[in-house]
């Protein structure tokens, strides 16, 4: 789920519409951009992608997520990262562009989703990407131990993550997945009193010794509902340069780590298997 000032903008006589098993999936031309088109399931938009530039991130949580892919590792360094949560693939797509001979994995539940973006969205024949049509903890467990240089988490059904996606448990997987320096980043939507955020930070900080959250500060003030992305690592992350890049975004986002993070949370307990609950849905004014 994102915020992209093109969604939407494209001619309704061009767009692809089809059923796929999440809903009505929407492939909107961008008018902007030649060969761009923005993915909606059930009118929530998912997913931008420029085939001419898959570098090109037009969502705020997906350039957000762009920063962190270009500082897990020196630029251009091919890395092994693993996506749960597909969509239009943009994420990979953009890994395999400016990390060339990157293998990937992509985890997408939705075999129907997965078969429209192949076929209208057309992967880089040359990209090391792999798709798997699987629930995103199953897909995980099929990782081998220490395999990741990134795990990115964008994982959104009915526009909220599903609870099983939310629990110690499940970041503990994904910490075997990673390698010593790898690096966990995740998608999250919240709204206030943003319990489900600060539950999110308090499970991660259970799991990883480094975190640091990126986000609009009217949301980090509980002012409206949106995005925010979670990067968790076993080692020190680079927060001075993702402050720096965060801030100089065309919708600029603080950073906050460290005692300030701690703080942010409340108090909240981590979450478990036995309590997970999915996140809240957002309100219907955010997709007007």
């Amino acid at each position: 789920m994102g915020r992209s000032r093109n969604a939407g903008r494209g001619q309704s006589a061009e767009a692809v519409v089809e059923a796929v098993d999440g809903g009505l999936a929407q492939l909107v031309p961008d008018r902007d951009r030649a060969r761009a088109w923005t993915l909606l399931i059930d009118g929530a938009p998912q997913s931008h992608v420029d085939l001419d530039d898959p570098a090109h991130l037009a969502f705020e949580y997906q350039r957000r997520l762009g920063h962190i892919i270009d500082l897990a590792a020196p630029s251009g360094r091919p890395v092994q990262a693993v996506h749960l949560g597909g969509g239009a693939f943009t994420l990979a797509r953009y890994t395999a562009a400016t990390r060339p001979r990157s293998t990937q994995q992509v985890v997408e539940r939705d075999a129907a989703l997965v078969q429209l973006v192949r076929r209208a969205l057309p992967l880089d024949p040359n990209a090391r990407i792999r798709v798997r049509s699987t629930d995103a903890r199953a897909g995980l467990a099929k990782i081998p131990d220490g395999w990741a240089d990134l795990v990115i988490v964008d994982v959104f059904s009915g526009a909220r993550t599903p609870a099983h996606l939310t629990s110690v448990e499940f970041l503990t997987e994904v910490r075997r997945t990673l390698k010593d320096g790898g690096v966990y980043a995740a998608n999250l939507a919240d709204g206030p009193p943003l319990a489900h955020l600060r539950g999110q930070i308090s499970t991660a900080a259970a799991v990883f010794p480094e975190l640091a959250l990126v986000a609009d500060p009217a949301v980090l003030r509980g002012k409206r509902f949106g995005n925010a992305v979670l990067v968790a690592s076993a080692h020190p992350l680079p927060v001075a340069e993702l402050t720096r890049r965060a801030a100089s975004d065309p919708h600029p986002a603080r950073v906050e780590h460290g005692r300030a993070l701690t703080d942010f949370t409340g108090g909240a307990a981590a979450v478990t298997d036995a309590a997970a609950v999915a996140s809240p849905a957002p309100p219907p004014s955010v997709f007007r």
